[in-house]
């Protein structure tokens, strides 16, 4: 069962920036672009790449991503050498078990799983970063280089750079520095958390780390600087297509936009398939009194109202004399006649009652933000949910 290259997705994360979004559900579960959830692009890209064996580590409300990924036949990953494995924390025998307490401590706990295929490499990847990346093209380098960590990279402008973990490299084009968050950035190489390690090192590295009782546990704080401390060789793999960590509401907003754009990135690319648990739903139907402009409408839909520079999702009701404008509908939200969504992302199964107005405009200020409604959510008849409020399950709004 010896593997070249499997891949260990990080998909345990609480999601606590989505706040409202990540209150039944972890992060990679959530909703995106109509048709998928935030995992369907990592898992898409090992599949498209020829990676067949994907380790999912799960941990915070793990039931909907578990149920959703299945044997991973959506993705063609139900094969019987390899395949897509949940992997949630777990407690030995005579051990105590703890939840991870890292991304480093996350892959320190799955060790069993990763020598069973005997890998010579391994990828890291995250499960809530929305992108197409051909992986072969990155271990393909990372072998070339003969490198002990190969770590994907993406320029950024310098103001940018500051936010973003950042590389500065040698002469000879290997990393030789690693900064957080710099305030005064000496490059504009920003990581994107995605690693190809080299198996037999990274295992070094993760017992050390894991005996180091200071230790924050993390690739980025203590695995990659310790690497780089000791003098291995750091790759940096640039890439240049669209990527978007979806992190936060506004950044969540943001990318559901961008999939009104193929120029950004392109969903119809046949070579380049995202695969998705779509539900068996009929097809969506548009009322005589419907408009749609410019809008992402998925199978079950109702449309009687009026949808502009929208991502509607499957079984999404729009009533007559709705209004629906540059906003995010999750799975099962009901707009009710007359009723106004614009500037908002609206949760699963959460009913804007008739004549509510959820949002507003942009109005140059500070203090404006995208609207956010949870999921199972009753938005009473006349109410109005302000731009940049966030309104939980169980609030009565």
């Amino acid at each position: 069962m010896k593997k070249n290259c499997i891949a260990m997705l990080l998909a345990g994360g609480q999601g606590s920036r989505l706040y409202a979004l990540t209150q039944k559900v972890a992060k990679p579960s959530v909703p995106f672009g109509g048709k998928y959830r935030i995992i369907d692009f990592p898992l898409s890209n090992c599949a498209n790449s020829g990676i067949d064996t994907v380790g999912v580590l799960t941990q915070y409300r793990p039931l909907q991503l578990n149920s959703y990924i299945g044997s991973g036949q959506p993705w063609d990953m139900d094969v019987t050498d390899g395949g897509v494995y949940i992997l949630p924390p777990y407690q030995s025998a005579g051990e105590k078990g703890s939840w991870f307490s890292g991304t480093a401590n996350a892959i320190y706990q799955n060790i069993g799983f990763i020598e069973a295929y005997d890998p010579e490499n391994v990828l890291i990847l995250s499960g809530d970063h929305i992108y197409k990346m051909d992986y072969a093209d990155m271990l393909r380098e990372h072998t070339e280089k003969g490198a002990a960590c190969t770590i994907a990279v993406l320029q950024v402008s310098m103001e940018e750079a500051t936010r973003f973990g950042i590389m500065n490299l040698g002469e000879d084009g290997f990393v030789n520095q690693f900064e957080e968050k710099p305030k005064q950035p000496k490059s504009d190489l920003a990581s994107m958390g995605i690693y190809i390690f080299n198996w037999k090192k990274l295992r070094e590295y993760l017992i050390a780390d894991e005996n180091d009782p200071n230790s924050s546990k993390d690739f980025g704080k203590n695995i990659i600087p310790n690497m780089l401390h000791a003098g291995e060789k750091l790759w940096p793999y640039r890439f240049k297509g669209y990527w978007r960590d979806v992190g936060t509401i506004t950044s969540l907003w943001d990318a559901n936009m961008d999939m009104l754009s193929p120029t950004l990135i392109n969903l119809y690319d046949a070579s380049w398939p995202i695969g998705s648990r779509s539900p068996v739903c009929p097809p969506h139907f548009t009322g005589e009194s419907a408009e749609i402009i410019h809008s992402i409408i998925t199978e079950g839909c109702e449309i009687d109202g009026h949808v502009e520079n929208s991502v509607l999702s499957p079984n999404v009701i729009v009533g007559k004399g709705a209004t629906v404008l540059y906003s995010v509908l999750m799975p099962g939200a009901v707009v009710e006649e007359g009723a106004i969504v614009e500037y908002a992302i609206v949760g699963e199964n959460t009913v804007v009652h008739a004549g509510a107005h959820v949002g507003a405009a942009p109005d140059g200020t500070d203090a404006w933000g995208v609207a956010t409604c949870g999921p199972d959510i009753e938005i009473r008849s006349g109410a109005a949910v302000p731009a940049g409020a966030m309104i939980y399950t169980g609030e009565e709004v």
